[in-house]
């Protein structure tokens, strides 16, 4: 038995140690990787490409959506009602920061990535990234989208500052599943989406716990 007991203990360390190494090496290649994605940042925010230019409010709008605890957490947020297990920071990682993310024990050199992200970058370059970067699915000619200044030129021709709530709600309602939910082919799934998003902007609703991204807490009641 005290055999078995080392054994297990050996295994839960050497865990433990392989799961500390993911997240340190993310942490660190984040800081490494930080000077050139602040300056793309910059770039972007000289472009006029940030978040104050989705419109008045909208900004508030997105984040309630994509990262309800956004303006607190250090990339990592496993309490926020809504937020899932992913947060915008790492969404933003997992473009920035893997040529192929794929799930499993890449997860937690990706918690590692973003927060390193977090350590080296403003918010607002953070905020400034992940809009440029978004997956955002194809357009009518199939053509892949990334951004949402460039996928509401492509659907509406026009800037989302110039956009109706709806098709703006529009855009950020398709993050949670970009190939499924299309902005070309609007689906009555993707109409449901936009609705309970309105009804939580309008705080009309509340998600449902962490995990519902989905806002089953803001579907019409029967």
């Amino acid at each position: 038995m005290k055999k078995l007991l080392t054994v297990a203990l050996s295994l839960v360390l050497l865990l433990a140690l392989g799961i500390g190494g993911l997240f340190v090496h993310g942490y660190w290649s984040a800081r490494s990787d930080a000077p050139l994605l602040a300056a793309r940042a910059n770039a972007l925010a000289a472009a006029g490409r940030t978040a104050e230019a989705l419109g008045p409010g909208r900004a508030r709008q997105l984040l309630a959506v994509e990262d309800p605890g956004f303006a607190t957490h250090d990339g990592i947020d496993l309490a926020s009602p809504g937020a899932g297990f992913t947060t915008l920071t790492q969404g933003l990682a997992k473009k920035v920061g893997f040529s192929d993310f794929k799930p499993g024990w890449r997860k937690f050199r990706l918690m590692g990535y973003a927060a390193g992200l977090e350590r080296s970058l403003t918010k607002s370059q953070i905020l400034t990234l992940f809009l440029d970067r978004v997956p955002m699915g194809r357009d009518r000619s199939s053509r892949w989208m990334e951004g949402y200044f460039t996928a509401s030129d492509r659907i509406y021709g026009k800037p989302p500052s110039a956009l109706t709530e709806r098709q703006f709600l529009t855009l950020v309602a398709v993050g949670l599943a970009p190939v499924r939910l299309r902005l070309a082919e609007p689906s009555p799934e993707l109409h449901e989406r936009v609705t309970r998003i309105e009804r939580l902007v309008h705080g009309r609703c509340r998600p449902a716990g962490l995990r519902d991204v989905e806002l089953k807490g803001c579907a019409a009641k029967a």
